[in-house]
This record gives C-alpha cells, structure tokens and sequence, in this order.
C-alpha cells in the first residue's frame, strides 16, 4: 500500500519552520527543570514534619524543713470556779451589801439577814451552859465527899456510885449545852453572807425585805471567778489518740506529752494576745460526736473574756524537724479522688506519686508518704505534660514556692 501524506492545507504542513524553532528550546527547559525537581525529592518519598520540642514546667526541689505542727478546734469559755451564794439559816433580808456586776473578793460581806432571833439563841445556849457547869460543880463536889466518907465506911457503896453518876451526866450536860451554844454562834454568823471566792458578781436574785430560808432552791447572787478562765475544746479522739503517738515516736517533740501551748481566735477573728496552756483532756469519749473535750486554761486579767463565748483555739501539737511542704496548687487529684503529684526525675521524665497528706500547714500540704527529700516536685505547667512524658525543667527557689 502506498505511503499516505498529509493532505495539503492540515496544520502540520501550514506550521511554520521558525515557530517550531522557537518551541523547540522552551520544551528542554521545561524537562530540564522537572528532573531538578525529581532529584531534589525522590519519587516515593514522604515530607516528615519536625518533632515539637519537650513542653517546659517549672519545678521545685523538696527539702526537709522543722515545721511547728498546729490543730484548730472549736471551743467555748468557762468560768474557773462558780459560786452559787445561798443562805445557809432562814430570815428576813435587810440589806444588801454590795453593787451588781462588780467585782468582790474572798469573804466580802454580800447580805445580811435580821439577826436578832439568832442573838436571843446564843444567848439561851450561854445561859444552858451557865446553867449545865453549876451542876457539874454541885456534883464533883458531891463525890469527892462521898469518896472520903466512904473511905471512912460512912456511906454506902451504892450512894458513892449515885453520886460519881450523877457527875458524869452533868459532865455530858456541860458537853452538850457548848455544842448548842457554838452552834448558834454559828447561825449567828452565817446572817451575814458572804462570798467564798473572788470574782465578779451576776445580778441579785432576791431584794431587800424577802424572806429567805436555808439551802433554798434560788442562789441569791452568783460569784464567777474569771482570772484565770478555762476554755473547753473539742477534739477528735482519733487525732488525739494521733498526736500522742507522734509525741511517743519522737515524730513530734514538745514538752510535756500532755502539756500544749493553745492561742486563742475571738469571735470576731482577732486574736487573744494571751497565750493559754491544755490541763488535761477527758477520759471518756462522747459517743454520740466521737470526740474528747480538752480544757486549756488561760489567764483573763482584763477579763475580756467571758463565760460562755465561742472561740476557736489553735492547739500547738509540737514540732516536726523532718517535714516536708508542698504547696496546695501542686497538689492535685486522681479520677479516684487521690491525691498525687507530678515529679521530674533525673532523666527529664515525669513521674506521677500518690501522696499521703496529713494536713493543711499555712498554703501547703504536710506530706507524710509519696515523696522524699530531693524530689522535684512541679509546680507549673500541669495541663501540658503526663506521666512518663520528657520535659524541659527549669528550677525555682523554695522561697520564692512559699511565697
């Protein structure tokens, strides 16, 4: 078959010898800068993104430190002694001898009771015993005479025994008559009533002219001692049961076992400036708070502080030499609601540590279990960083931490 050709007007035929020169040049360029590209990025290979640098957190390391060890419980002031003055014999009132919320002392006079019936008694009583030692003496002399009659044989046996009987009984007689009349001495004196401690003095219960009768339901008037003054506070027994045994470990040290220093907060946040001392705490356990009251005692000399106010007491338990602190922001808590902490080992990587705090100290944790001293606790940057992560750590003083 013969050879076909391009008919004589295609496209082939009508282009032009030097536009094909010029296209020529443009197509090489073109190859040429695509195998640059194919040299420059193999075929088949994947553009890798840089790794991101490890996320930075600020840490802290944990020193041991001596830390005093405090408990802040609820109390209420008592008065140290109580006096509720009643009358101890029956009478008409006639006087009242001192002010109303005042402040008297030991044996200061309060009342006095009409004491002329009281009068008339001593004075029967001194007249039965006049009466009584005559007797006595008729009858001692009685018998010392019949002693020697009898000696004499000039009475009987049986007269001598009359006599030296009669004589005993007269001696009873005598015997009696001074106890009666000491006895209404006594109610004598007890006419006028007085305080039997120092103190300051509620308001008066009877007025002048009221007929009062002994060992009566009603105080007249009730003295409160109040320097010093007790506060009684309540403590868990678990937490005393607690401190006690850190004081017997040598993990707290202080005085005395059952001795601590106790500060006072008033009602209105202020302070006691006077500091106050726990006396002892009870031996029985409430068992409808599980609790035990301790009473601490602290001096009043201003008496600023009155029965019955409420007051929350800060109870130096003792001190600590081997604490550690961690503040409370970098503490934080498992989905089990335990808490932990984030630490930076030696080799950059985060460790997570479930922690045993025992309680609050100012803005920290006191940490019993989880950590040691020289861990490297995190402070800032939480929200970037998971265990067993590495980290980019950068130290921070601990005072700038407590602060």
């Amino acid at each position: 078959m013969p050879a076909q050709t391009a008919p004589p007007n295609s496209p082939a035929q009508r282009t032009d010898p030097s536009v094909r020169q010029v296209l020529m040049p443009l197509a090489g360029i073109a190859l040429l800068l695509l195998l640059a590209a194919c040299e420059e990025r193999p075929a088949g290979a994947a553009q890798t993104p840089a790794a991101p640098p490890p996320p930075a957190v600020t840490v802290f390391t944990l020193q041991s430190v001596a830390v005093p060890v405090t408990s802040t419980l609820p109390g209420r002031t008592a008065p140290f002694r109580v006096a509720e003055i009643r009358p101890q014999v029956g009478g008409l009132l006639e006087e009242r001898l001192f002010t109303e919320g005042e402040r008297v002392t030991a044996g200061q006079p309060m009342f006095q009771i009409a004491n002329a019936p009281f009068e008339a008694a001593v004075q029967r009583a001194e007249a039965a015993v006049a009466r009584a030692e005559a007797t006595l003496r008729v009858t001692t002399s009685t018998v010392n005479r019949f002693r020697t009659l009898a000696r004499a044989q000039a009475v009987t046996t049986q007269n001598l025994e009359n006599a030296e009987a009669a004589m005993i009984q007269a001696q009873a007689d005598v015997m009696s008559s001074r106890a009666a009349l000491d006895t209404a001495r006594i109610d004598l004196g007890y006419t006028l009533v007085t305080s039997p401690v120092a103190g300051r003095t509620g308001r008066a219960n009877v007025t002048v002219g009221a007929l009062v009768t002994a060992s009566q339901a009603a105080p007249l008037v009730t003295v409160a001692q109040l320097d010093p003054i007790y506060v009684d506070l309540t403590q868990p027994s678990a937490r005393l049961l607690q401190a006690r045994r850190d004081v017997s470990s040598g993990a707290l040290r202080r005085p005395s076992a059952d001795r601590a220093v106790v500060r006072l907060l008033l009602e209105d946040g202020s302070e006691y400036p006077l500091p106050g001392e726990v006396q002892f705490s009870e031996v029985i356990v409430d068992q409808g708070t599980g609790s035990v009251t301790l009473r601490a005692v602290f001096p009043n000399p201003d008496q600023l502080l009155l029965p019955g106010m409420f007051v929350r007491a800060i109870v130096e338990e003792g001190v600590t030499d081997r604490a550690l602190l961690v503040p409370q922001r970098s503490v934080l808590r498992t989905p089990r609601g335990e808490p932990m902490a984030f630490i930076v080992n030696g080799e950059g990587v985060v460790e997570q540590r479930i922690l045993r705090a025992s309680r609050a100290v100012g803005n920290d944790w006191l940490v019993t279990e989880g950590l040691n001293p020289g861990d490297r606790v995190v402070l800032e940057g939480f929200q970037r960083i998971r265990a067993g992560a590495r980290v980019n750590a950068s130290e921070r003083n601990v005072a700038a931490v407590g602060s």
